[in-house]
């Protein structure tokens, strides 16, 4: 897998969408404070789906995309407070262990959202899948995708205001490698 050409996709998409894409950021950032958290799995979902259509037909992201995946309200806010409550165990044991959990779930769920907005699947079929696709061969691409995934989010969290941008960079990179996957799998079916 050529990542330095999924980084310069990820970078391109996030350039070309620049303004719509740090508005589409803030919004969702003031709506999950103002929720609590709890529209946070929605609209990431939302968020994704418009970013994947942005790559993959260049339309451009909108603010009301946040909100346009609203039917996967239950089965994420389920997901994602039972993600949380393995988290918090894992950081109350040691702080390894909660390392280790986030880690594997986001190894593990990684393509979760664009399969649940994009193919239209369950809950339990993203996963599912979202692992299959995870541990296909050469898997030392996964685990690549997965620490540049992070990097750019903990680099991005970390400076002020620098997620706006680092968000939309990191979606828009995992996005590139999902629609790899995709097409491999694809391949792998026609044979």
């Amino acid at each position: 897998m050529d990542f330095k050409e999924h980084l310069k996709t990820a970078w391109e998409g996030t350039l070309q969408y620049v303004v719509p894409v740090i508005l589409l950021t803030l919004v969702q950032l003031i709506v999950i404070t103002c929720s609590l958290g709890i529209l946070a799995p929605v609209t990431t979902a939302g968020y994704t789906q418009s970013l994947l259509l942005a790559l993959r037909e260049g339309r451009e992201p909108k603010i009301r995309d946040l909100f346009s995946e609203m039917r996967l309200f239950m089965p994420l806010l389920a997901f994602g407070i039972l993600a949380a409550l393995v988290s918090l165990l894992g950081f109350l044991l040691f702080i390894l262990p909660g390392f280790l959990v986030v880690a594997f779930l986001v190894f593990a769920t990684i393509y979760m959202m664009p399969l649940m907005t994009d193919k239209k699947m369950g809950l339990f079929d993203a996963i599912k899948e979202s692992w299959n696709m995870a541990v296909r061969k050469p898997f030392s691409d996964q685990v690549i995708l997965m620490v540049l995934y992070l990097l750019i989010i903990s680099i991005g969290g970390s400076i002020p205001l620098a997620l706006v941008f680092a968000q939309p960079l990191a979606t828009f990179f995992m996005i590139s490698v999902y629609e790899e996957r995709l097409q491999g799998e694809q391949l792998r079916i026609d044979k």
